[in-house]
């Protein structure tokens, strides 16, 4: 199964909108996985309407509308790769063992907040932030990812939008 992996939107805000590219890859994909920052329930409606199904977290500044429809965090399963989602995944210091303690039962936690791509692993057990498609702050481009879920298996790949 693919997925396509966003955080951060920050949606709606000026002109700015997810890049066509982006809006390409999550429609194509099994699964959109999003770790909150929407901004606005319009935002999620919007994503839904690309035909996958989505799976999502609330981020720190999503309105009120998200905040009562998403959770903190989940645990999806895709293809017998248990993967967790939450928007902020705390400081950086210890994040990959702190989140393989929060979240034992998975493979992977894919994370936001930041803005800033990353990937990570260790003994079998893997962190991922997509970076921002929308919102890039102090990276040099704006990001998203793709991930690949197979017989219990996850792969990462970070995807630069520019």
């Amino acid at each position: 199964m693919l997925l396509a992996i966003v955080a951060d939107t920050h949606l709606p805000r000026g002109s700015r909108r997810i890049p066509d590219a982006c809006r390409e890859r999550m429609a194509a994909a099994d699964l959109i996985v999003h770790a909150g920052d929407f901004t606005a329930l319009e935002v999620l409606r919007d994503i839904e309407a690309l035909g996958p199904p989505v799976a999502a977290v609330r981020g720190n500044v999503d309105d009120p509308d998200l905040r009562q429809r998403l959770p903190e965090s989940r645990i999806v399963d895709i293809d017998g790769a248990r993967i967790a989602l939450v928007h902020d995944s705390g400081p950086g210091r210890g994040r990959l063992e702190r989140l393989r303690l929060r979240f034992p039962a998975v493979q992977a936690v894919v994370f936001g907040h930041s803005h800033i791509p990353l990937h990570e692993s260790a003994g079998g057990f893997q962190i991922f932030n997509p970076g921002s498609p929308t919102d890039r702050r102090r990276q040099p481009v704006h990001t998203m990812g793709l991930a690949r879920a197979e017989a219990g298996a996850v792969e990462f790949e970070l995807v630069r939008l520019d």
